[in-house]
């Protein structure tokens, strides 16, 4: 461990830091102590992680604070622990790993029916104190009344009566009302080993779970119980980017945001986290509950709110039928599949439609009305499930989608939201029904109040640059910024930009552009000592050339909607092999492979997202948040150009993992050529990639890149046995 002059190393837990990060960590604990946030860029093998967290966590040692490490990347979860681990052997740490509810309740149950089941059992222990507190008194007076004293005698009986209250409330407890045994050991035995167990290591979820089933308790409610005051939490985005969750986390932590520090891992990841976090939606079957269950009502409030939730519904329903062309609706599939519903210069078609067919007293005042009354059945269902009436905690329909169409009146046309309406087929019934969204464009709507409330946060990622555009997305202000290249030797890695077709989509049917690029992914496989991974611009064209390539070792396709992680493993576990996916998949990032196995990654084309309504929706409002000059270059820039830029450094950054690694990176398009810059600029990419990495591309024709494959992979000694002939 190291030991210098720099307090804060002594939370770093191996011999010497880099001198990067040694650096790294320096300019990092200097911005926590003024305040500042922190965009911090580094490459695979800078040591991020413990360069953002070993100042962390001594800023928040000096100033009674905690730290809280998130990450969306399950293998990044795992190395947070070991990281954790290895600092507990040399510090003194208090270190909870946290997880949501769902994969870590012993019985089963929903958020709802859990806080329920949590009331009522925490109001049966109270009762069971209370009894037990009386019993003494009773035992007292009693023993004081047998010595003579007649007014002890009195005060007996009259606790003797209320003892005998709260002995039948207890057995209706018992017997009526719902509770959960798990949770109520937690509160009636000795936790004390459990705690002085957590603290004493890292403990993952999995560990606390099983353990807590052991025991017969509940280990989600002992974690929430054992993170106050802890020095560090490692948890998932949602605990922090979920306004709701987020309000709950601090409490949970006995702490005020500004006493918090957070280090988001993966940083790149939190603008389109932080849009499925703020995305509202409403199904049409909700709508139809919700009208079933105000049938059901005699309150005076049910009839407006009915008729406001069914014009809804029908404009709902109206305004997707029509969009309906010859044959749509017998194409409508189990996936959701966008209706365009936006205009321009008026409101959206669902809220005209709602506009058309609305007759009552005035839709904001029924509105309100059934959001007041949404109110009430919800605390009376969440009652009827504590008193034993219901068997599960019923969800109130009536104020989800009352909630709902409040805000969607009241927002759908707002700056940066963008009115979306869908449709898909139940799997069960066969019938077609839809629903309408609140899809938010810019993320820094919805975390920038969570920067302004932390103390400060340090925002990690090997692709975070251009850092203006973080700033700007993200809703950071001021930040310290700082970028370290890749820290491996540079003769052990080779980025080729391969002059081949340009992979607009108008060409992908093009016979002549698919033979050059089979050919070349022929020569790539053929000519890597290991295995190869190709990352297409969509699952279409993985599986194209995963069957137009021939090959003599195994060819693997990741499809959409499959488990990726079987497929991974064989391929890993193979040689010569060659896996397709696409970009926008799941093994673009946060996934590690060593050695041979991915020795040369490709990036076939400039892997654009499908530019969907929705896409175009956060075009436009990046054009209007940042288009100062010219709107639709920086709609373009922020929206689709950098987001695909960075995936593709991603998937770059597969291969050569370790100072002992080597391998090659394949740019599969001309536009990533430096010729592009000139010959066809307003297509070129090379631009968007950081100085650094454009000094490496070598650019290249598609017929000479196997003979410098040839020629590395040889200088590396890779081959085993003679190598392949040109």
């Amino acid at each position: 461990m190291a030991t210098t002059d720099d307090g804060y190393l002594r939370f770093f837990p191996y011999e010497e830091p880099y001198d990067h990060q040694r650096e790294a960590m320096g300019t990092i604990y200097d911005a926590l102590d003024d305040g500042r946030d922190v965009l911090f860029e580094g490459a695979c093998g800078t040591g991020k992680t413990l360069a953002s967290l070993v100042p962390a966590l001594e800023h928040a040692r000096e100033t009674d604070k905690t730290v809280v490490i998130t990450t969306n990347v399950h293998q990044q979860m795992r190395q947070f622990v070991e990281d954790a681990r290895a600092i507990t052997d040399h510090e003194d740490l208090r270190a909870v790993v946290f997880r949501g509810k769902g994969s870590m309740c012993h019985i089963d149950v929903d958020y709802e029916e859990c806080q329920a089941l949590r009331d009522t059992t925490r109001e049966l222990v109270d009762v069971e104190g209370d009894i037990a507190d009386l019993e003494r008194r009773e035992g007292e007076l009693l023993e004081a009344g047998q010595s003579g004293d007649s007014e002890a005698m009195e005060a007996r009986s009259a606790v003797v009566e209320e003892l005998r209250d709260l002995q039948e409330q207890r057995d209706e407890l018992e017997s009526e009302r719902s509770t959960c045994d798990h949770y109520y050991r937690n509160l009636t035995v000795d936790t004390t080993d459990f705690y002085a167990w957590l603290y004493d290591d890292v403990r993952t979820p999995d560990d606390v779970y099983e353990y807590a089933e052991q025991q017969g308790m509940c280990g989600y409610e002992l974690l929430k119980e054992g993170m106050d005051g802890v020095d560090l939490v490692v948890c998932n985005y949602h605990h922090l980017l979920d306004p709701t969750i987020r309000e709950q986390f601090f409490r949970w932590l006995g702490r005020e945001p500004e006493d918090v520090v957070a280090v988001f891992d993966e940083a790149h990841n939190v603008e389109s986290a932080a849009r499925d976090h703020a995305r509202r939606t409403l199904t049409e079957n909700t709508l139809d509950q919700a009208l079933d269950e105000l049938d059901g009502s005699d309150d005076a409030r049910a009839e407006g709110a009915a008729n406001v939730l069914e014009t809804f519904r029908d404009a709902l329903v109206e305004t997707y039928e029509d969009s309906f062309g010859f044959g749509d609706r017998e194409a409508v599939d189990e996936h959701w599949d966008d209706v365009t519903v936006a205009n321009d210069d008026k409101k959206d078609d669902l809220t005209l439609a709602f506009f058309q067919h609305y007759t009552g007293p005035g839709f904001h005042e029924e509105v309100d009305h059934a959001v007041e009354l949404g109110r009430e059945l919800d605390a009376t269902y969440e009652e009827q499930f504590k008193e034993g009436e219901l068997d599960t905690r019923k969800e109130c329909q009536t104020l989800q989608a009352a909630a709902f169409l409040s805000d969607w009146l009241a927002e759908s046309d707002a700056a940066g939201q963008y009115p979306v309406v869908s449709v898909r087929r139940d799997e069960g019934s066969g019938d077609v029904y839809g629903r309408a969204e609140l899809y938010t464009c810019i993320p820094e709507q919805v975390t920038r109040d969570l920067f302004d409330d932390l103390h400060a946060a340090v925002l990690m990622s090997a692709t975070l640059r251009p850092f203006d555009v973080t700033e700007d997305v993200v809703g950071v202000d001021d930040p310290v910024t700082m970028a370290y290249g890749a820290q491996f030797p540079e003769e052990r890695r080779r980025t080729y930009a391969v002059d081949g077709p340009a992979l607009f989509s108008s060409e992908r049917d093009n016979p002549e552009t698919q033979q050059t690029i089979a050919r070349t992914l022929e020569d790539v496989v053929r000519f890597t000592p290991g295995n190869t991974l190709v990352f297409c611009p969509s699952y279409s064209e993985a599986k194209r050339y995963h069957d137009m390539v021939a090959v003599s070792g195994t060819r693997y396709l990741d499809e959409p909607g499959k488990q990726a992680r079987d497929l991974r493993e064989a391929f890993t576990d193979d040689d010569g092999a060659v896996l397709f996916t696409s970009l926008w998949g799941t093994l673009g990032e946060g996934v590690s492979y060593d050695g041979d196995d991915a020795r040369t990654v490709v990036v076939l084309g400039v892997p654009y997202p499908h530019l969907d309504d929705r896409m175009e929706a956060v075009q436009d409002a990046y054009a209007t948040a940042f288009g100062d000059e010219d709107a639709d270059e920086a709609g373009w820039r922020y929206a689709v150009e950098i987001p695909t830029v960075r995936k593709t450094r991603q998937a770059l950054g597969r291969v050569v993992r370790s100072p002992e690694d080597f391998g090659s990176r394949v740019l599969l398009d001309k536009r990533y050529t430096e010729h592009a810059e000139m010959d066809m600029r307003d297509y070129a990419v090379r631009g968007t990639f950081p100085p650094e990495e454009r000094r490496e591309m070598v650019d290249i024709g598609p017929e000479k890149l196997k003979f410098a494959l040839l020629n590395f992979y040889q200088d590396m000694d890779a081959y085993d046995g003679p190598p392949p002939k040109p």
